[in-house]
C-alpha cells in the first residue's frame, strides 16, 4: 500500500475574529484543510466570506482588529500561529509564503521604477547575489523583459502590473503561493494569461499554490482541489473533478448552476437567492440554511462533517449517504 505524502500545509480548527465596537465579527470560524507540495488549492466563494482573511492569516498579515483566536498553520511540522514574529518574518515571510494581496496593482509605488522596488526588496531580504541578476531573471519568469525594471507603473498596463506584483512576490523563491483575486479587473485575455503564468511557475519551480476568487470558471483551468467558502466557513473539499462533476453541498450545486454555460441552449440565468447572514450574530446550526431549498429542522443544529473521496462536506443531507 503506497503510504499517503505529508502535507506542505496543514490547517486546522482555524479561527479569526475582528473584536470591532459592533461585535466580535467570526471572519474565519473553524476552517480545515490540507496542500501537498506543488499542489493547487482553489478557494471559492461570494465576497465577504472571510477568502481574503484567510489568506493573510496565512501570512500572519491582519489589520488591527483582527486576530488568531484558535487553531493551527502546521507548515513542515512548524506551528506557524505558535511561530515568534521575529522568527515568523525572518525565516517564512516571502520566504517560503508569500502573496499576491487583493488588488495587488495598486501597491506599486508610481514615484520609483520597478526596478527600484525589486531592489528594495532584496535590500530588505539581506540577499547576497548579484542583484541586478535576480530582478532580470525574475521580470523573465513571469514573461516581461528586463527593460521593464527601467519602468514606471504608470507606463505598464494592467496585466504588465499584475506580472510585476506577480515577479515580486517570488523575488525569494518561495514554496507557496497564496494569490488573492489576482485576475480581478483584468480583460478575459488578461486573465487567462495570468492563470496561464500560475500554471507555468509550478510546473517550472514547483511550487503550491492557493488561488482564492469567487469565480469558479478561472479556479477550474489550475486548481487541484477546490474548498468552497461560506459565511467565515468550509462547506465543501474536493478534488477539482469530484467538487465539479458532483458537487454535494447546496451551496456549491447553486455555484457551479450560476456559471453561464456557452453552450447550453438554456435562456434562464441562475443565481443564488437571499443574502449571506451577519458573521457578527451567525446562525447555530447551517449558514445557508435561510438560503438552501433542501433545509430541514435538523440543520439548526451544527451541521456535521461527512467524507467524500477526497475531502468533506458540511451538510445533513449526507448522514446515511458518507461516502468512504
Amino acid at each position: 500500500m503506497q503510504e499517503k505524502a505529508s502535507p506542505k500545509l496543514a490547517v486546522s480548527g482555524l479561527k479569526v475574529y475582528y473584536f470591532t465596537d459592533g461585535g466580535t465579527l467570526r471572519a474565519v470560524d473553524g476552517v480545515n484543510f490540507q496542500i501537498l507540495g506543488n499542489e493547487s488549492l482553489g478557494i471559492v466563494g461570494e465576497s465577504a466570506c472571510g477568502k481574503s482573511t484567510l489568506g493573510a492569516s496565512l501570512m500572519r498579515s491582519l489589520q488591527f482588529p483582527g486576530r488568531i483566536v484558535e487553531g493551527s498553520m502546521v507548515l513542515d511540522n512548524r506551528d506557524l500561529s505558535k511561530m515568534p514574529s521575529k522568527e515568523f518574518d525572518g525565516s517564512v515571510r516571502w520566504k517560503r509564503i508569500a502573496m499576491v494581496f487583493q488588488g495587488a496593482m495598486n501597491v506599486l509605488d508610481p514615484v520609483y521604477t520597478i526596478g527600484s522596488q525589486l531592489r528594495e526588496i532584496l535590500h530588505e531580504h539581506e540577499f547576497q547575489g548579484d542583484i541586478a541578476r535576480k530582478i532580470s531573471e525574475s521580470l523573465k519568469s513571469v514573461g516581461l523583459d528586463d527593460s521593464v525594471a527601467k519602468r514606471y507603473p504608470h507606463e505598464l498596463s494592467g496585466g504588465m502590473k499584475q506580472r510585476v506584483v506577480i515577479a515580486m512576490a517570488l523575488l525569494m523563491d518561495p514554496e507557496l503561493l497564496i494569490a488573492d483575486e489576482p485576475t480581478t479587473a483584468l480583460d478575459v485575455l488578461v486573465q487567462s494569461q495570468i492563470i496561464d503564468l500560475l500554471k507555468k511557475l509550478r510546473q517550472e519551480k514547483g511550487i503550491s499554490v492557493i488561488l482564492i476568487t469567487h469565480d469558479l470558471a478561472i479556479v477550474s483551468q489550475i486548481a487541484d482541489s477546490i474548498a468552497i467558502m461560506y459565511a467565515g466557513q468550509l462547506v465543501e473539499m474536493g478534488s477539482a473533478q469530484e467538487v465539479y462533476r458532483d458537487p454535494k453541498h447546496p451551496y456549491t450545486q447553486a455555484l457551479i448552476a450560476a456559471v453561464p454555460k456557452l453552450r447550453s441552449s438554456e435562456k434562464e440565468i441562475h443565481f443564488v437567492a437571499g443574502r449571506p447572514p451577519s458573521l457578527i450574530n451567525p446562525p447555530e446550526g447551517c449558514r445557508f440554511y435561510d438560503r438552501c431549498p433542501h433545509a430541514m429542522d435538523i440543520c439548526r443544529k451544527n451541521p456535521p462533517a461527512f467524507e467524500r473521496k477526497t475531502g468533506y462536506v458540511h451538510c445533513w443531507l449526507y448522514e446515511k449517504k458518507s461516502e468512504t
